[in-house]
């Protein structure tokens, strides 16, 4: 066995040599973080005194002793199954459609929907959309309707917070998955819409069922691991737009929660722990999706 893993590398040495550099980065900034993060989840350390071995305590703290805890399950569990798969569908839509323009429509269009997951202004705009005051955008609207007569606190109201993050979070999905999708569709072979016409595809959704997403299974794997990973790691859109800890904790999720752990309390090891137990939940998701989408796909 070893032998022959040797024998690959010397054969494939060009190869490996120029996959090093990013190698390296990935073991120093994924890897090293991942199992330092694990290890640190069995630890009592706040940065300020020494690091010291604590067992399950930590865990035991997040499942017994932890009033938020259950709240940001509940809250990123309600972003993961809303956002994750309306968001996936939706950037599979898109892309689907768009690629049915010519080429200029279509470059046009892909960036029209693309910049707003990348535009360093999402959130100012938003919150000025759903301000509190009578000047926000959606405010003014309703007053003027006659629907409101006092504005609304749509960011400070745990009744309306998450369904407006939400909101923000779906719109700003079309990123790296709405582009893998893009490039999917590109790549499927012209002549297998020729073949399947012969065998009796008459329309362009038995074209999509039959042959395109079939045709995709790397694409769709892909933006299904960067949807999950969306959906679960929620954290900037809750901070920037409610705050954190939000009112009431309504717009807590996970991520916030260890974040404010972590770098408010300095609770490191207690952080490290919920994040363990995040890192954990979505790498068995990650594998359950892949299972599914290997019975139906070309993966």
């Amino acid at each position: 066995m070893k032998k022959t893993l040797f024998k690959e590398i010397r054969r494939n040495s060009d190869k490996y040599f120029l996959m090093l550099p990013f190698s390296i980065l990935f073991v120093v900034f994924t890897v090293i973080p991942v199992i330092s993060s694990i290890l640190l989840s069995f630890t009592d350390f706040n940065m300020l005194q020494p690091v010291s071995f604590s067992g399950w305590s930590n865990y035991l703290r997040i499942f017994l002793d932890d009033d938020i805890f259950p709240i940001a399950v509940k809250n990123t569990l309600v972003f993961a199954v809303i956002t994750g798969p309306l968001s996936y569908f939706l950037c599979l839509s898109l892309a689907w459609m768009i690629n049915e323009f010519n080429k200029n429509i279509r470059t046009i269009l892909t960036f029209i929907f693309y910049v707003p997951s990348i535009s360093g202004t999402l959130f100012t705009i938003w919150a000025y959309i759903f301000s509190g005051d009578s000047n926000g955008l959606f405010n003014s609207i309703l007053m003027r309707l006659g629907i409101n007569y006092e504005p609304v606190l749509w960011l400070s109201d745990p009744r309306y917070m998450l369904t407006v993050i939400i909101i923000v979070q779906l719109w700003a999905s079309l990123g790296t998955s709405f582009l893998a999708f893009i490039a999917g569709l590109q790549g499927v072979d012209r002549a297998l819409y020729e073949a399947g016409t012969i065998d009796g595809i008459r329309t362009r959704f038995q074209e999509l069922r039959f042959i395109t997403l079939p045709s995709m299974g790397p694409q769709l794997m892909f933006a299904a691991v960067m949807q999950i990973g969306a959906a679960f790691g929620v954290s900037g859109i809750c901070v920037a737009l409610a705050g954190n800890p939000s009112t009431d904790y309504a717009a807590a999720t996970i991520v916030t929660h260890l974040s404010d752990m972590g770098t408010a309390r300095y609770e490191m090891g207690y952080a490290s722990a919920i994040a363990t137990i995040l890192f954990i939940t979505m790498v068995l998701i990650n594998f359950g999706i892949k299972h599914l989408l290997k019975r139906y796909t070309n993966i």
